[in-house]
């Protein structure tokens, strides 16, 4: 398989990226030249209106999704070089994931969805990792719960969880809060920012909320495919 590897200082770098998909009109662009460099243990929040192209500039570096031109490197790996499969591998190896919408697995107990990417990765003692983690998150009590018998907040504590237990290099928050109230939102917050900083995990956050973004290093503006501007928080 042919990778290359660039800049090891970044945990992340995309270079020239665009994004274009058909639509009754004709092509549509979503994204349009964007390049970043993200380094280890940085905290980059990317902002904008709907339909700035937050959420498919995520799916790219994480990748979720290929770009129409352009290329990414994670954790020193052309990821735009890998097929379905290599990048699939290198997901496993090097990132997770929280969404706004939690996407844990109702077939599974909280203990059982923190497992699963581990047993995916053939990882050892995956039970007694993912137990830490879930006790890590205060939910030790609901470890055998179902997601349906979960509240909105104890389910992304659960995402968390089973996001760190892998011990990513990346971190991808899609809208972690959109789902929660004011209160819960702002403890899912703080318990995100506070294992992200004990991990020194790369954290990569997309979300509407200016004080949310405002507590990473760094925050991106997007508006119409494009970075439009960038700002370091001190």
């Amino acid at each position: 398989m042919n990778t290359s590897t660039e800049n090891s200082e970044s945990a992340l770098r995309a270079l020239d990226l665009s994004k274009q998909v058909s639509s009754p009109e004709g092509p549509l662009t979503i994204l349009d030249n964007v390049s970043l460099d993200i380094q280890h243990g940085e905290s980059v929040a990317i902002v904008g209106a709907s339909g700035a192209g937050k959420s498919t500039l995520l799916g790219l570096l994480a990748g979720l999704d290929v770009p129409s031109e352009g290329k990414i490197w994670l954790a020193g790996t052309e990821i735009t070089s890998l097929d379905e499969d290599g990048r699939a591998a290198l997901r496993a190896d090097n990132v997770g994931f929280v969404f706004q919408s939690f996407h844990l697995i109702s077939s599974l107990t909280a203990l059982e969805n923190v497992m699963l990417p581990m047993e995916l990765a053939g990882a050892d003692h995956a039970a007694e990792s993912a137990l830490q983690a879930i006790r890590t998150v205060g939910l030790g009590p609901r470890k055998g719960h179902y997601p349906h018998q979960l509240s909105g907040g104890e389910k992304q504590r659960v995402a968390i969880a089973r996001a760190f237990v892998v011990h990513p290099a990346v971190l991808f928050a899609d809208e972690p809060t959109g789902n929660l109230d004011q209160n819960t939102g702002e403890t899912i917050v703080n318990l995100l920012f506070k294992m992200n900083d004990e991990t020194r995990t790369t954290l990569v956050l997309v979300t509407h909320d200016l004080d949310l973004a405002a507590r990473c290093d760094r925050v991106l503006h997007m508006d119409t495919g494009r970075i439009e501007k960038e700002v370091s928080v001190a």
